[in-house]
């Protein structure tokens, strides 16, 4: 291979190592200001788009350790590249596509693993990844948020509220459970929060 050629091979698998997925589209049809449109829409996650020769690609492809695809590699091809999560970079592309009728994907590869056309329009659906950490941790803290209100609830009313829970053994309260549970959180409700100590000043008087 050339020695332009081979350095052509050399950045471009540079970049796919860099890259936690490569978005392979056919850009057929594709006109400059469609590639500048594209641009601009991937320009906020950190992607970019590249037109490539299908060889270079191949021959980048497996300098980076990824799976063997040459024969997708077919056509007129770019690829689309990030340093971030993919699923908006896949959202983007996926309402592009969709707008502009063109530059079609044919595969993704997204952690060196191949996925199919449907595989990575799923991954467009899916909320932003820190939308999904704050449903997962909202999922999680629910219970416990509770907990957390009644162990900063001062002792006593802390003290009743165990009471209340044991008396709910058969024939050993008078008043029904939930009455003397409610009886209980008005009470905790009632009852003026405890004033933090003042932190004391080194070297104060």
């Amino acid at each position: 291979m050339r020695p332009e050629k081979a350095n052509i091979v050399s950045d471009l698998s540079e970049k796919l190592k860099r890259s936690p997925f490569v978005l392979v589209t056919d850009y057929q049809h594709m006109k400059v200001g469609d590639f500048g449109e594209l641009r601009n829409r991937l320009a906020p996650t950190g992607a970019e788009v590249h037109v490539v020769k299908n060889n270079f690609l191949k021959r980048a492809m497996t300098d980076s350790g990824l799976p063997d695809v040459a024969d997708k590699l077919t056509g007129q091809t770019a690829i689309v590249t990030g340093e971030k999560e993919v699923a908006p970079v896949a959202k983007i592309l996926k309402i592009f596509t969709a707008e502009f009728k063109v530059a079609v994907l044919k595969i993704g590869l997204v952690d060196k693993s191949l996925l199919s056309v449907q595989e990575v329009e799923t991954l467009a659906d899916l909320p932003a990844r820190e939308v999904l950490l704050g449903q997962l941790l909202g999922l999680l803290l629910s219970p416990a948020t509770k907990l957390v209100r009644l162990l900063n609830e001062p002792p006593s009313a802390l003290a009743r509220l165990l009471n209340a829970k044991e008396k709910t053994m058969p024939g050993e309260s008078e008043k029904p459970p939930a009455a003397e549970e409610a009886s209980v959180a008005e009470s905790i409700a009632a009852e003026p929060p405890k004033e933090e100590e003042k932190p004391t000043t080194e070297g104060a008087a």
